[in-house]
């Protein structure tokens, strides 16, 4: 997660996006920006001061634009120097419109940035938060292999060497995507955890014995995807028999990542065991689930219907005498 985001890199990274052009000559802030939320500081202009969330990127939209026309220009100029009285990381104006006359001298003295763009104030905002939003957002690095499995992302993790790259092949082979292997790249948005391969080594993979593959190249694009939500996390651990493993599935076990629970399934694996078809139906366990169907509880259920049943047959039958 990046604490601060310059104003000079922001203009580099969202320029094109964003439709950005800058009006003062140098885009160096005496402050960062620190956070995915944004101001419009209409009550500023008028004077109100008392909500005035000076440290976020401020928004002049058509509102306070007309405002400031409607002043004259000794008034105008102190509506637009109380928004300097306090440090700012800089200034934009949206829908293309004309800067008010004292706004650009006032930012060139306290070395707040000024830049416009010509797309609808609304529309701006919302791209703009949900682009700082995915910046500012928690990440981590895991190790192991993410794949969609029938549309169900599955991180398979475990100790180096355990075979997760080659269950993953295995799976790309059965026509499933990879999306990322050995380095799984995450971030949070919201309660929903996003992996991605890192740019460099995306739909690449390690098959020891063979060496370096691309996958994209030998199984063609329908093998790989960019990101993928993480549903699942597979972990592989091999077979102990002295451990207690799960066998009937009615207690839910999850794993933190980034803050976020989510459903960890611990599977033994020895020689012989095919993974790849068990990462198949977990997959599809998990969407019966996600529409309300939990075949070990049906199970568990109807057992217990059973006995219920059973102890009513067997009271019947004792006082049925004739």
């Amino acid at each position: 997660m990046s604490n601060e985001y310059s104003v000079q890199q922001f203009f580099e990274d969202n320029a094109e996006e964003f439709k950005l052009e800058a009006m003062t000559e140098s885009l160096e802030s005496r402050i960062p920006i620190t956070g995915p939320d944004v101001h419009r500081p209409a009550f500023a202009l008028t004077g109100f001061m008392e909500n005035y969330l000076h440290e976020r990127v401020q928004i002049l939209g058509e509102t306070e634009i007309l405002y400031l026309r409607t002043l004259d220009p000794a008034e105008q100029e102190k509506a637009v120097a109380r928004l300097f009285s306090r440090p700012l990381c800089c200034i934009i104006i949206s829908k293309g419109l004309d800067l008010p006359p004292h706004l650009l001298p006032l930012a060139m003295k306290h070395g707040v940035p000024v830049l416009r763009t010509s797309m609808q104030t609304t529309e701006f905002i919302h791209a703009l938060t949900e682009s700082l939003d995915l910046y500012f957002a928690p990440t981590t690095m895991l190790h192991g292999s993410l794949v969609d499995v029938y549309g169900v992302g599955l991180l398979i993790t475990g100790r180096s060497a355990i075979g997760k790259s080659e269950i993953a092949l295995d799976l790309v082979e059965r026509g499933h995507r990879l999306v990322a292997d050995d380095v799984v790249e995450i971030v949070r948005k919201g309660k929903i955890i996003i992996g991605r391969g890192r740019e460099h080594l995306r739909h690449f993979m390690e098959i020891r014995g063979i060496g370096i593959i691309n996958v994209m190249d030998i199984f063609g694009i329908r093998a790989a995807r960019i990101q993928k939500r993480i549903e699942v996390v597979v972990r592989l651990e091999e077979w102990d028999p002295s451990k207690d493993w799960d066998r009937h599935g009615l207690d839910e076990h999850t794993t933190d990542v980034l803050g976020v629970d989510v459903r960890q399934l611990v599977i033994p694996i020895f020689p012989g065991k095919n993974i790849t078809v068990i990462a198949e139906v977990i997959a599809l366990n998990h969407m019966l689930k996600v529409y309300g169907i939990d075949a070990a509880k049906r199970l568990d259920q109807q057992l217990i219907d059973i006995q219920e049943s059973d102890k009513k047959t067997r009271k019947y039958l004792r006082y049925d005498v004739e």
